[in-house]
């Protein structure tokens, strides 16, 4: 439940919609191949979009700045995958995406300038009055103030406020286009009807099973085939054994630091809390256990009024003395907290949602009160409240000791490893470690992703030293538990196997290679011998398949050795077979048992919600043709042209 109240990710990812925008864009044209590049353009340019024929010879075009571009990459690589920062290949694929949406972005920007689409401040002021943006910036009705607005612009998307609202002026622009263009969408009710049945049809099979794994293990071939075959695919296993290297090498811990482990004084404690002060201060907070009766969205008035006496009847019991947590245990319908008694833990204002916030903040602490959220009625009891305050030092004595101390211990281990390679460039990596009385030894040949049992934690040794020389100059690398210094002693290449060392594993390959084949023969014979007994298990008995029943599924379902249900089989009425079901791994035959259709009611029900849903992927569609047709008109009429940096992302894109 706490991940329900709490509001930042989809704060979050309402905000960072409103930058990166466009969602249809990105759809349209992942790469846009054959775009003008061999204008000229500034050097800061990404790219150029002109928004009218002759803007070509006016200089009058739009550009897309590099800086814009990279600080969007870097915004969606932060969000989206951050462990990737650092991979150039990553990094060039989203500075591909990125710039080509927003080229896409100015494009539908000057068609929407050229049909007289405009937005004002008022519109700007309007949006963010709204959603998500009101309840930041507009909590309770009153602005949050400009130094306030430009620091989280700044914190959030690495804006002014001038640019974020200027790029929030042109959405709305481009949101006016969208809607112009997609207004004429519309959709039947038969075709709501028919779409909804479609997709909520269930359907329960027996189902006959081949096991793959199994059917493979009746491939024996002779040994005479196994070396025939290791033979045609010689190229397939020409690098098989990969690469190895030996791993010449002496490491120390900690405990074998000069002069052993570093001490921390008073001062230098003392001044790190003093620069660090503003990590220590603690916000207003407070501590509150809640049992959920949930209302589910959209329910009726009876539902509700089911909840809430519900609610209250839990709460009486409260008040007459009953236990929170075995009642939260029994009766809370959040999973996050019911198995604690209803815990929720700390929480700083603003991180839930306003209604339980308030409660948080403004109920008397040991008082229990039910409050109404989107999520339902919450029994809450407040338990403790604690008023912002700096953390005084003692408080925080022992986190700074121990951050010291590591500060300290990696400079040293930093240090001593660096003379250690020092040394062992001038005297050799043998007579280094004798100085020092340090064991020298050399691993046995590795994988890149082999393990030298000896260290605590070979990862990075092994890691560097397959980007090292043969015996190049020495190295170094931490272990978990200090350092090692190491050199690469042999290299193994790369190479094919023996056939009698590498027997099993071209038996393997071999029966891989033949089973779709044999997997897809046996799934036929399965299938017709079903229809002609008329009987699923007569058949299956025959080819030693297994037979066994679905539940009751709809098009989303997942079965045991099925895994998805094949679309297909939602068009078979109850009593007939289906024809042959392949995967990769098993192959099936179903017999429906039971169809189960939607009822009128049901679909009428949700007519409005199906109709939304149809619309909004035709629009998307249809924008979509729009967006595409737009762009190679664009394209043929030589109105964008590339900067260099476009040019070289476009160049090191995958080939799709």
């Amino acid at each position: 439940m706490i991940r329900f109240l709490q509001q930042d990710s989809r704060i979050t990812k309402a905000l960072f919609i409103v930058i990166i925008g466009f969602a249809s864009v990105s759809m349209v044209v992942y790469l846009i191949p054959g775009l003008m590049s061999g204008a000229s353009v500034a050097d800061d340019a990404y790219a150029i979009v002109y928004p009218h024929w002759y803007s070509r010879y006016l200089a009058s075009g739009d550009k897309i700045t590099e800086k814009r571009v990279d600080a969007m990459v870097s915004m969606q690589m932060k969000r989206q995958n951050p462990e990737y920062a650092n991979n150039p290949f990553i990094v060039n694929m989203y500075t591909q995406r990125v710039g080509q949406q927003m080229i896409q972005e100015q494009i539908l920007l000057a068609e929407a300038n050229r049909l007289g689409i405009r937005s004002t401040d008022k519109d700007v002021i309007d949006f963010l009055h709204k959603g998500q943006f009101g309840e930041i910036l507009f909590p309770k009705g009153e602005f949050i103030g400009q130094d306030r607005y430009s620091d989280f612009l700044a914190n959030q998307f690495g804006l002014s406020v001038t640019d974020f609202e200027d790029e929030l002026r042109q959405q709305i622009q481009t949101d006016r286009l969208r809607s112009l263009i997609t207004a004429g969408v519309s959709v039947s009710d038969s075709e709501i009807r028919d779409e909804y049945r479609k997709h909520n049809i269930k359907i329960k099979f027996d189902y006959a099973v081949i096991n793959g794994d199994e059917l493979g293990k009746s491939i024996n071939p002779t040994d005479a085939e196994l070396q025939a075959f290791f033979t045609k695919n010689a190229a397939r296993y020409a690098t098989a054994v990969p690469e190895q290297r030996s791993i010449a090498y002496f490491a120390f811990t900690v405990d074998q630091l000069p002069g052993g482990v570093p001490k921390v004084t008073e001062q230098e404690i003392q001044s790190y809390y003093n620069a660090h002060q503003a990590e220590y201060k603690t916000p207003d907070q407070a501590r509150a256990r809640h049992i959920l009766i949930s209302v589910p969205a959209g329910a009726d008035a009876k539902t509700d009024a089911a909840a809430k006496a519900k609610a209250e009847a839990i709460l009486k019991q409260i008040q007459a003395g009953g236990n929170f947590a075995d009642l939260a245990r029994k009766n809370s319908d959040d999973p996050g907290s019911k198995n604690s008694g209803g815990e929720l833990g700390f929480a700083k204002p603003g991180t839930m949602v306003p209604e339980f916030d308030k409660a948080i903040f403004s109920q008397k602490i040991g008082d229990t009160a039910i409050v109404k959220t989107q999520f339902g009625y919450h029994i809450v009891q407040v338990e403790e409240r604690q008023t912002a305050h700096t953390q005084s030092l003692s408080e925080v004595l022992p986190t700074i000791q121990i951050t010291l101390i590591r500060e300290k211990l990696s400079k040293a281990e930093e240090q001593y490893a660096q003379s250690l390679v020092t040394e062992a460039a001038k005297n050799g990596l043998e007579k280094t470690a004798a100085a020092h009385h340090l064991t020298f030894t050399t691993s046995e040949p590795l994988p890149i992703r082999g393990v030298i049992a000896a260290l605590p934690d070979s990862t990075k040794v092994v890691s560097k030293a397959f980007q090292d020389a043969l015996n190049g100059a020495p190295d170094s690398a931490p272990t978990g538990e200090g350092y090692a210094i190491f050199q690469v002693a042999n290299i193994v290449k790369a190479h094919a196997p023996d056939f009698n060392s590498f027997k099993a594993q071209i038996l393997t390959d071999y029966r891989r290679d033949l089973l779709p084949a044999l997997l897809s023969e046996k799934t036929n014979e399965l299938a017709a011998k079903a229809k002609t007994y008329k009987d699923l298990n007569k058949a299956a008995k025959e080819l030693g398949a297994t037979v066994k029943t679905s539940a009751l599924v709809d098009e989303t379902g997942q079965v045991p050795d099925m895994g998805a249900v094949n679309a297909d089989l939602f068009n078979l009425n109850v009593g007939d077979f289906s024809g042959p079901i392949t995967t990769g791994r098993t192959g099936t035959v179903v017999k429906i048992i039971q169809k189960q259709e939607p009822t009128a009611d049901e679909i009428a029900k949700n007519l409005d919600s199906t109709r939304d849903q149809i619309i909004a992927q035709r629009r998307n569609e249809a924008f979509s043709i729009y967006i595409g047709a737009l762009t190679d008109k664009f394209k043929k009429e030589k109105r964008i042209v590339l900067g260099a940096k476009a040019q070289e992302a476009a160049s090191k894109a995958p080939t799709l």
